[in-house]
């Protein structure tokens, strides 16, 4: 019952309270178990409006982020999804439960286990988590939507190249103390057009390239 309440606070104080409006991506929210996702010592911020601390320095995007990452994507059952960071497969769940297929690429292989476990637990199988580097995209697969859950300080084209005609790509680009969430959409073989959706700022990618320093 706690988490029931807790759950139903977190929707509507934080995700609904910052303009995630779609009814489904809410319903998801309440489905997908957030408190599955979160390791032990820190199980009391399951709903908190907070990155909750994963294991090597990792954290989960805050419940508002993840709403609006799923709104943006819209999502409709039938696409194939890539997600460039797991953490502990709490997006890749969300995916999962409005996408036909998600493929998650996690750097660290010891939160590709954890994510796997978290899924499998859950009896999600429609999303495989596998360790790898999603800055090395495998432009031969294309995917109707593509979810990039760390920042990229400069922004890098290679993973729109992976989106079909129409896909969308989501991705927060910049550094702190404000970095840009945007979308990305594929109109055509060589067209893609970006919108700017908010303001957030979040873990970088650990192998995102960074602009050059300043020099005098």
């Amino acid at each position: 019952m706690l988490n029931t309440t807790a759950r139903e606070q977190m929707i509507e104080q934080q995700v609904r309270a910052w303009d995630v409006l779609d009814a489904r991506v809410l319903e998801l929210l309440r489905k997908v178990p957030r408190e599955h996702f979160v390791p032990e010592a820190q199980r009391a911020f399951a709903f908190a409006d907070i990155e909750v601390r994963l294991p090597h320095g990792q954290h989960m995007l805050r419940p508002n982020v993840v709403g609006r990452l799923l709104q943006a994507l819209e999502l409709t059952g039938r696409e194939r999804v890539l997600e460039v960071g797991a953490g502990s497969g709490f997006v890749t769940a969300c995916l999962a439960g409005t996408a036909a297929q998600v493929q998650s690429l996690e750097v660290i292989p010891e939160l590709a286990s954890l994510a796997r476990e978290n899924l499998a637990s859950l009896g999600i199988r429609n999303a495989q988590v596998t360790a790898g580097d999603g800055l090395q995209p495998d432009t031969r697969t294309r995917y109707g939507a593509i979810a990039v859950t760390g920042s990229m300080p400069v922004y890098e084209s290679a993973l729109q190249a992976q989106l079909e005609i129409g896909g969308r790509l989501f991705v927060v680009v910049g550094e702190g103390p404000a970095m840009d969430a945007r979308l990305v959409r594929r109109t055509s073989e060589d067209a893609w057009t970006t919108t700017s959706l908010f303001e957030t700022v979040i873990d970088p990618l650990i192998n995102a390239p960074r602009p050059p320093g300043f020099s005098f």
